[in-house]
């Protein structure tokens, strides 16, 4: 993840509960792509390594606990969320958790040095924010044991002019107003909006993926206004 960009969440840590509480949705989207991923990994027996690459002021990480209990594992489980912003890290280190969650300081790029060995990632609203993508996915690919799972929960417009159109409306009549008033800077908001116009459309997401050497990768999109903006993608790393 480019630093100005980890100095913008950082900036704007003590506000971000605030303004994703104003999103509609944004908690239940989060849950439910953390099921898929403990859905796929239903018949895993044995204890979990759950990574949360990414995991911001903690809202993803909260979702995968709240997963972690609907599916009965929270004893035999292990969930890690890892960010490369200090801020929101002591954001998300100040709410309560149970004892099998931790947090860490790490950036997407030094995945690769983590040893692997997860049995499932989710990564919330990551993959766009770093510029060596194929890097990224290749390091995820090695970071998930064989038979691992990785769920992306990512918005993609790109290729839809319809997504595109809500989108950008959204962004500039909603979401960077909101910013400017909650946390007096839009920066960060700006660049969310141009960020998901230059990422890659979910067919070349789910490509990028399938070229990593992932399988069963397949996607599913949200209702309401984020229908085809928001999308989670699942994908399994091979068995030998």
């Amino acid at each position: 993840m480019d630093t100005e960009v980890t100095d913008a969440f950082t900036e704007t840590a003590e506000h971000y509960d605030a303004l994703v509480a104003l999103n509609p949705g944004y908690h239940e989207h989060l849950r439910s792509s953390a099921r898929a991923l403990l859905d796929e990994l239903a018949g895993e027996e044995g204890p979990l390594r759950l990574l949360d690459l990414g995991c911001g002021s903690g809202a993803s990480t909260d979702a995968l606990v709240t997963a972690v209990h609907e599916h009965g594992r929270g004893d035999e489980c292990q969930v890690e969320g890892v960010d490369a912003s200090e801020g929101m890290l002591a954001q998300a280190r100040a709410k309560s958790w149970p004892g099998w969650v931790r947090f860490r300081s790490g950036r997407a790029e030094q995945l690769g040095a983590d040893g692997g060995g997860w049995d499932g990632v989710l990564a919330a609203y990551l993959v766009r924010n770093v510029p060596a993508r194929d890097e990224l996915v290749a390091d995820l690919y090695r970071a998930l044991r064989p038979g691992g799972v990785l769920v992306l929960h990512e918005y993609a417009v790109r290729g839809d002019r319809r997504a595109t159109a809500v989108w950008t409306l959204v962004c500039w009549l909603v979401v960077i107003p909101l910013a400017a008033v909650v946390t007096r800077r839009s920066g960060l908001h700006r660049y969310l909006w141009r960020s998901v116009l230059d990422f890659d459309s979910v067919d070349e997401l789910q490509q990028r993926l399938h070229r990593a050497g992932f399988i069963q990768v397949r996607r599913r999109t949200f209702g309401n206004w984020q229908r085809d903006i928001l999308h989670t993608v699942v994908a399994v790393k091979p068995r030998p």
